[in-house]
Formats: C-alpha cells, sequence, structure tokens
C-alpha cells in the first residue's frame, strides 16, 4: 500500500513538473514572441500588455493615460492538450482590417469589433478576439497581427504617482469600497463575478477579460475613471441607472464573446469628478451586480 502511494504521489509530482516546465517553456517562447516577459495571474492564467503608448488620445481635453483604456493584451491559458487565448487590441480605423485578416489567417475567431469610449480623439475601435491551437502558433498569429499596427510590443516602465495623486485615488478607493493595483499612474480594480462564466465547455477565468473593470487617474483634483461592467440581462438597466444618477456617462453596451453561458453583456463607462462622487456611483453600480 505505502508504495502505491508513494507511486502516486511521484507520479503527481512528475506532473507538476511536467506543467511546470512546460509553463516556463512557453513563457519563454511568449518573451521571443513579442519581447516582454508575460505577467502570471490566478487560473495559471499568462498575460502580455500591449499599451498604445504610440497614441495621443484625449476624451474632451482629457488626457487618456495608454493604461486607463489604450490595452492592448492577450491572455493565455492551457486547454485540453493547446492552448487558449482571449484578449482585445486597440486599433486606429485604418487598422482594423489588416489585423482581422491576420488574425483569421491564423485560425482565430473574431468576436467582436467596436467602440469602447465616445468622442475620443482620435477614433478607436477594439477587436475582441479567441484562439485555440498549439502555443507558438497562436503567438506567431499576435504577433503578425501586431505588426499590422504601430503597437509598442516591448514592456515600458510607467512614473509611479505623485503623493498628491496618491492622495486621491486613495480616497477614491475608500470610497467605492475597493483596492486596486497601480500600473505606473493608473490604478485599476477588478471584481471578479460570483457565478461561473463558462465557453466551450470551459470556465473562463476572472482575468480573460471577465472581471468587472474599472481604471483610474488623476485630473487635478478629480477623478477620470473608466472600464466595463460584466452583466447579465437583468442587471443592465439598473446598473445604468445607478452610473447615470452619479454623473458617470454609459459609452458602449453590447458583447465581447459569441458562446458564453450565462449571456453576458458588457458595459462601458466614462466620468470625470471628485473621487468621492465618482467613487460612490461605482459602488452603488457594484451593488446591482452578482460579485465577490
Amino acid at each position: 500500500m505505502k508504495r502505491k502511494i508513494g507511486s502516486v504521489i511521484s507520479g503527481a509530482l512528475l506532473l507538476s513538473l511536467v506543467l511546470a516546465n512546460a509553463r516556463s517553456e512557453a513563457a519563454e517562447a511568449g518573451s521571443a514572441v513579442f519581447g516582454q516577459t508575460p505577467r502570471t495571474l490566478p487560473g495559471e492564467i499568462e498575460k502580455y500588455s500591449w499599451p498604445r503608448r504610440d497614441l495621443r488620445v484625449t476624451v474632451a481635453g482629457t488626457p487618456v493615460a495608454p493604461a486607463l483604456a489604450l490595452g492592448s493584451w492577450a491572455a493565455f491559458k492551457a486547454a485540453g492538450t493547446g492552448t487558449m487565448t482571449m484578449g482585445d487590441l486597440v486599433l486606429l480605423e485604418s487598422e482594423v482590417n489588416p489585423v482581422v485578416r491576420e488574425l483569421q489567417a491564423g485560425g482565430f475567431e473574431v468576436l467582436a469589433i467596436h467602440n469602447h469610449l465616445l468622442g475620443e480623439s482620435p477614433h478607436l475601435l477594439y477587436v475582441h478576439f479567441m484562439g485555440h491551437g498549439e502555443r507558438a502558433a497562436l503567438g506567431h498569429t499576435l504577433e503578425s497581427a501586431l505588426s499590422r499596427t504601430k503597437t509598442p510590443k516591448e514592456s515600458a516602465a510607467s512614473a509611479a504617482p505623485a503623493p498628491e495623486q496618491t492622495k486621491i485615488l486613495d480616497a477614491f478607493q475608500e470610497a467605492i469600497g475597493r483596492k486596486g493595483t497601480m500600473a505606473g499612474a493608473v490604478l485599476q480594480i477588478g471584481v471578479p463575478r460570483s457565478d461561473p462564466i463558462i465557453d466551450g465547455g470551459m470556465e473562463i477565468p476572472p482575468a480573460m477579460g471577465m472581471a468587472e473593470s474599472i481604471n483610474a487617474e488623476t485630473v487635478g483634483e478629480r477623478i477620470a475613471t473608466t472600464g466595463d461592467f460584466v452583466l447579465v440581462a437583468d442587471e443592465v438597466n439598473p446598473v445604468i441607472g445607478e452610473l447615470q444618477s452619479h454623473g458617470i456617462e454609459v459609452t458602449a453596451l453590447h458583447s465581447h464573446m459569441l458562446r458564453e453561458t450565462p449571456r453576458l453583456f458588457f458595459m462601458h463607462f466614462w466620468g470625470v469628478g471628485t473621487p468621492e462622487r465618482i467613487g460612490a456611483g461605482l459602488k452603488a453600480a457594484l451593488a446591482k451586480v452578482a460579485v465577490k
């Protein structure tokens, strides 16, 4: 019996080592293709980010930091004997169809093409995608798609917030009742839904774009915020009501996926105001959503 238990443990350890080695090799392959090391996130997700640092975007005169709303990304996860990737790319109008052609040529599914903001200059569109297959092939397809744009592929350090900015962001987090992480001077908060999201028989983790996403930057003594709520049908209009009653604009309502269960709607928003008012509005909206 002891020998049998020992064999099971040894087998589990060997499998763990094999998987760890496979993830390490995949990360090295991704680094070679994308020029950066991926972030490892819960759910054994490896995520690459390509903020559009090449663009100077404003909304009604407010500068939009790349980490606020201009972040192209792709997340990779083992799926059966292969890999699944999901993400979206931030594109100028002239870049959309060349990128879509490259994605489809590599066997990717295009899930959505639409806006996230209103009144931004220059005008941007977001292409959402999903791919299944061999990890290196997926990476090369994405690299080919990115090459049809001027998106910087290498990582770059961003300046940390000044003390006065940190004070404003802390007030915002206190008002919303949630803590986030910093991407340079941009605060990013992710709130997972309480119910699992399934696509193709596989649970899609929050880190693959399934969490309520709230980003914020300081504008003087105020907060500019954007992001999206991941909602089931009955949550849509209650969330709209809370956002608008607190001076936060709804900028888009649409799908990001094709075959998900439950059916989901993604609601994007934009707001500029005091950290207390904007935070209270987002807290009230989150209270209408089934989140953890």
